[in-house]
């Protein structure tokens, strides 16, 4: 079973990621806020984040620059999803595998996680 890591702040979103990615077979962490991302299990590795730009926290974009900075998690595919950023900007700003954004279709979501983990 793949491990997918959200951090999304909004609680409906985050949710409905974890029901429906859920449902799909993968096994399903999320995270409210960068401080509960930090402090996670940092023995397990998942096979793709999912992150939001904005956490009341932090930025997503500043999240995945440690993700990719970092050795464990350097290969491990990140998904950046926003209402706020525009794909280029973000990927100007980190070195995201793929932009999702808001209001999104899951089937889109379900199709790119498929691409990134295969």
């Amino acid at each position: 079973m793949k491990t997918i890591f959200i951090v999304e702040d909004e609680t409906g979103i985050r949710d409905a990621l974890q029901l429906l990615l859920s449902f799909e077979n993968y096994d399903v962490r999320s995270f409210a806020t960068v401080e509960a991302f930090n402090n996670r299990d940092q023995s397990v590795v998942p096979d793709v984040f999912i992150l939001d730009v904005r956490l009341p926290d932090g930025s997503g974009t500043d999240l995945c620059n440690q993700i990719k900075e970092n050795e464990a998690t350097s290969n491990v595919p990140v998904m950046i999803i926003s209402a706020h950023a525009k794909a280029e900007n973000v990927i100007n700003s980190c070195n995201a595998d793929e932009f999702i954004s808001k209001p999104f279709d899951i089937d889109d979501v379900l199709g790119k996680i498929e691409k990134l983990t295969a």
